[in-house]
């Protein structure tokens, strides 16, 4: 059923990355959230880090929000789903407010805030130029009159004198002006940004933008979106197959609805940490993304690893993605050490010095142990800093027209009842029927 959800709602966009974007972002969930409001995060695109700061921020989980993995009604739905109950959504956008898909406008920050008829807040990188920014500001509020920039926070301000050279010729209301902070700075690594725990920072964030941004500005924004039509989001329910789901600092790169959907498809999600605890009770695992080779020497020894090697040769579903792909594998190699890996895929996996894949990925499930999937299609994304070199006689799952995966247009390394790769994949209601199907049929055995 088709109904009009009202939810004031806002997206966060910038002319370019590195503009300040997660920054603000964050600062105005933290300092909406201060004043007793219940704020609902998203971020825009396949990004797993973004969304630990926005969640840790609102105390309500980020939820992704990407055309090209969930189709423009996924996002609708999502969205729906996840903002009920809030007083505001924040939407932190990704790249150029413009910038989608090959050249394309599909799957931009743009594209999203179309599709939710969302206001846009503009943040831009005001250091190094003064009058400039406003030509900027101009050029990229009036590139597509479909979507609305009602407001402008500028990023990186100087002194009083850099602002006043700017509010003389700005032209979009400025809702605020962020000093130029060090500490207000995410720092970064290989994969982007650090995650949220690995910071002291947030009430910073929270405080600084507070004081610098017209908070009631930026609530009447807000509230200038129209009601949106989508369709009633259905309550989600746990079912009662035990999926054990790796999540600790090794792996912690999981789309919510992934777990969601799972859920609905029947599954009992037990979360547990690889590196410290035993393989628990379970019929079924899933082993996300993250960082395993920051803990590689506490993955060989934790006691998880010998046990899931037993259980995928018993014939448990194991699916493995990107971090988990590598942990599956049999050794990996990081810092001119090797490592020992679960050992249950025919591969070995090795820490590069640059990206070794990066983009999103489109591909059929063409073989493997799960033939509910044979033909259904897999979309995710991709981003390793990795090899991982499998046997030449080695298996797989999917076949790829798009993305790199573990080369040659495959993915989805298989063994047993085993499929891991290096997609980051978006769940379909398909695929979690298959998977949790496969969990009931193995714990019936």
């Amino acid at each position: 059923m088709v109904g009009a959800l009202e939810v004031p709602r806002f997206v966060i966009g910038a002319a370019t990355s590195g503009a300040g974007k997660t920054t603000i972002a964050a600062g105005l969930m933290a300092a909406l959230t201060s004043r007793g409001l219940v704020v609902q995060p998203f971020k825009v695109g396949p990004d797993f880090i973004d969304p630990t700061h926005h969640t840790r921020c609102c105390g309500r989980t980020c939820r992704n929000l990407d055309p090209f993995m969930m189709g423009e009604n996924g996002v609708r739905e999502t969205f729906a789903r996840a903002s009920c109950g809030a007083d505001v959504a924040v939407i932190e956008g990704v790249m150029g407010l413009h910038d989608g898909i090959d050249g394309t406008a599909f799957g931009s920050t743009a594209h999203v805030a179309q599709l939710l008829e969302a206001p846009v807040l503009l943040a831009v990188d005001a250091k190094g130029a003064s009058r400039t920014v406003n030509a900027v500001v101009r050029g990229v509020a009036g590139y597509d009159p479909a979507v609305r920039v009602a407001g402008v926070v500028f990023n990186r301000i100087g002194s009083a004198r850099h602002r006043e050279l700017i509010e003389r010729g700005a032209e979009l209301p400025a809702i605020g002006w962020i000093p130029r902070d060090a500490a207000l700075e995410v720092p970064s690594r290989h994969l982007g940004l650090s995650l949220a725990d690995e910071l002291s920072s947030h009430d910073a964030f929270g405080a600084v933008v507070g004081a610098h941004v017209d908070l009631e500005g930026v609530l009447a924004i807000a509230r200038s979106a129209p009601p949106l039509d989508v369709r009633a989001a259905k309550p989600v329910a746990e079912g009662s197959t035990a999926i054990g789901v790796a999540f600790d600092r090794a792996f912690s790169f999981y789309y919510a609805d992934n777990l969601d959907r799972l859920r609905e498809a029947g599954a009992r999600l037990g979360f547990f940490s690889p590196a410290a605890d035993a393989l628990p009770e379970v019929d079924a695992l899933y082993l996300g993304g993250g960082y395993p080779e920051l803990h590689a020497e506490t993955l060989e020894a934790g006691p998880a690893r010998a046990e899931i090697a037993r259980a995928a040769a018993d014939g448990m579903p194991v699916w493995g993605e990107c971090g988990g792909l590598v942990y599956l594998s049999q050794s990996l190699e990081t810092d001119g050490r090797s490592h020992r890996m679960c050992g249950v895929l025919p591969a070995v996996s090795a820490m590069t010095g640059d990206i070794r894949g990066l983009g999103y990925v489109d591909g059929t499930c063409v073989a493997g142990p799960f033939p509910a999937l044979r033909g259904a299609g897999v979309r995710g994304h991709e981003f390793h800093y990795s090899d991982c070199t499998p046997d030449a006689d080695a298996r797989y799952a999917l076949a790829l027209s798009r993305g790199r995966g573990l080369g040659n247009g495959r993915d989805g390394l298989c063994e047993h009842a085993t499929v891991a790769g290096y997609t980051h994949a978006y769940f379909s209601d398909r695929f979690c029927s298959a998977l949790v199907g496969a969990a009931r049929a193995y714990a019936r055995r």
